[in-house]
Parts: structure tokens; C-alpha cells; sequence
């Protein structure tokens, strides 16, 4: 079940949070700071959820109930308590870690079919290629080391601020991040540059 987390259980601020005025605007029901916030947050949080699943219909499942829990939470948001971002992203990973355990629950018997969404045929080839390697080598790593480059590679939090939104020393961090960054160069160690045409 998912347990989405409350602002207070997140770092206490010390700047000010640049989303809390939007937030308490959202919450006296400002249709345009909804749609403000929406525009803001939706394309981090759906590359979040795109790269931590590998399915783009899920991402967008998950993009959406995330924006949904943060319109229905900002009534009950304190200003000061948690940056705004750092819950959303909280949120973001729980409901990935949902999908993930019910993928897990639910054997299949094949893979489900994915429509090719890379480039036209005739060009790109290699770059489609090298998107679903790498991709696929990110959807092998553990659970922990996926989430850890996620938010510091593709989200670009500092070591600090992931190492606080999962809940781990910033050493504990650096160990994740370095075991998955290992794993990946060891899955992808022939797209090593000067290697392609071999």
C-alpha cells in the first residue's frame, strides 16, 4: 500500500521554498496557480516516473495521481514545514515503487509487447539502440541504485538532497550511486566509444 508521506516528516527549510506561494494559492482554489503548478511540476515528476518504470503509459498513470495527492494536499500544507518539490517527488517514487511490486506480484508469461517509439528506420539507429540498452540496463539494476541515479543524473538533485528524499546518509548515497554506475558500465561496457562499428 502506498504510504504517501506528510510535509512534516521531510528536511525543515531554511530559504524559502519558490513553490509555496503557488501552493497556497492552489489550495484557495486559483484555477490559473493550478494550472501554474501543473505546467511547473508534471514534466519532472512524468520523466521521474518514466525512468524509474521504462513504460511511458505508466509514467503518465503515475505523473497524473501525483499531481492529483498535490491538489488534494495543498489545503493541508504548512508553508515552512518541507520543501513542496522534495514531497513531490516523495510521492512520485512511491507510486513507481507500487507499480514495481505489483509487476513483480503478477507473473507473466511473456514480456508485454511496446510499440517502437524510437526514430524513423532509415535514421538514428543507433541512438534508438543505445536509449533502450541503456534503459534496460537501468530497469536491472536494484530497486535502490535505479532510484539513486534517477534522482541524481536525471532529476539533477545533489547527493544531498536525494540522500534526504530517500531517507539515507549522503555516504550510504555515494555507495548506491557507485554500484549502479558500475553495473552500468559493465552492462553497457561495448558502447564504449571507438567500439560501435565492432
Amino acid at each position: 500500500m502506498d504510504q504517501t508521506p506528510g510535509p512534516r516528516r521531510l528536511e525543515r527549510l531554511t530559504v524559502e521554498d519558490p513553490d509555496e506561494d503557488l501552493v497556497l494559492r492552489v489550495a484557495r482554489g486559483d484555477p490559473a496557480a493550478v494550472q501554474a503548478l501543473v505546467a511547473r511540476k508534471l514534466p519532472r515528476v512524468l520523466a521521474l516516473a518514466q525512468r524509474m518504470l521504462g513504460d511511458p503509459a505508466e509514467a503518465e498513470d503515475v505523473a497524473q495521481e501525483a499531481m492529483l495527492r498535490a491538489w488534494r494536499q495543498a489545503p493541508h500544507w504548512r508553508p515552512g514545514q518541507a520543501r513542496f518539490d522534495t514531497w513531490l517527488h516523495r510521492v512520485g517514487l512511491n507510486l513507481c515503487y507500487d507499480r514495481l511490486r505489483r509487476r513483480r506480484e503478477i507473473p507473466t508469461e511473456a514480456p508485454p509487447d511496446r510499440p517502437d517509439e524510437g526514430p524513423a528506420p532509415d535514421r538514428g539507429l543507433f541512438a534508438a539502440d543505445t536509449g533502450r540498452r541503456v534503459q534496460a540496463a537501468l530497469d536491472a539494476l536494484p530497486d535502490r541504485q535505479r532510484e539513486a541515479l534517477v534522482l541524481c543524473h536525471y532529476q539533477e538533485l545533489t547527493n544531498i538532497e536525494a540522500a534526504r528524499l530517500m531517507e539515507v546518509s549522503v555516504e550510504a548515497m555515494e555507495s548506491l550511486l557507485s554500484r549502479g554506475r558500475r553495473a552500468l558500465r559493465a552492462a553497457l561496457a561495448d558502447l564504449a566509444p571507438g567500439r560501435e562499428g565492432r
